[in-house]
């Protein structure tokens, strides 16, 4: 979605002054060259005290793009992680081996650890179901019984506007293992239908402010050309009244 705010030459075609940035002025008082606001508008003595609202816009950045399954597979480095590959725990590399062995089962039962991709790099902060009275909410998340001296693990977040799963094992011992991301199609629908949602809220509130501005200009043209009918009747009387 693409918004667009056209600026108007003339007071009355603007409507209610939107303010989109804070200027910060020079200590000595007076805007420098490169901060004067530009939406400041000219003197307008019809307007200066009416109230006139003010709308304001909050635009939330959305959480995913609007493609996500192509971008997944389009997408180089989406295609490098989706392969299964080698993995690595990434906490606490300045500790010894022992205590960074505690440190991460500690955490897979707490419900996060940090991994790394070792063919791209790529450094990953899984969270995922903690382990509660001895027992995970999912065994499909945090599985320490599924392979003896293995934990297997997933984890669902948004990656560069895409909704995907981490899936893969890490070795209790080596602290290293495999795996890779999938695409997430349960999560995908939610984050659609919510950025669906925003689309349309946005779109409605633009509709509102049309609306209103439109209303605006309306009352602003229509002022106008009462006092231009007044200036013209006063000139008028003072044109006949010098004849006579």
């Amino acid at each position: 979605m693409s918004l667009v705010m056209n600026k108007a030459s003339s007071v009355s075609c603007l409507g209610p002054p939107v303010h989109h940035h804070q200027f910060r002025p020079h200590p000595h008082g007076h805007f420098p060259h490169h901060q004067i606001p530009n939406t400041m508008l000219p003197f307008d003595s019809l307007g200066l005290y009416e109230p006139q609202p003010k709308p304001r816009f909050y635009f939330k950045m959305p959480r995913v793009v609007p493609d996500q399954k192509n971008k997944f597979e389009s997408d180089e480095l989406f295609r490098r992680l989706s392969r299964e590959s080698e993995v690595r725990y990434t906490g606490y590399r300045d500790r010894p081996l022992e205590e960074r062995q505690m440190r991460f089962q500690n955490g897979c039962r707490e419900g996060h650890t940090e991994i790394a991709f070792i063919a791209t790099g790529t450094n990953l902060q899984l969270v995922f179901n903690p382990v509660s009275n001895g027992y995970p909410l999912d065994l499909r998340d945090c599985d320490f019984d599924k392979e003896q001296g293995k934990v297997h693990l997933r984890s669902h977040f948004i990656m560069n506007g895409v909704c995907v799963r981490w899936r893969g094992w890490l070795d209790l011992e080596r602290l290293d293992g495999v795996g890779c991301l999938e695409y997430d199609e349960e999560f995908a629908a939610i984050e659609d239908a919510s950025l669906r949602e925003q689309i349309e809220r946005y779109n409605q509130r633009i509709r509102e402010f049309e609306e209103k501005n439109r209303v605006y200009c309306g009352q602003q043209e229509r002022v106008e050309s009462d006092l231009i009918d007044r200036k013209k009747a006063e000139v008028s009387v003072a044109v006949t009244g010098m004849g006579h």
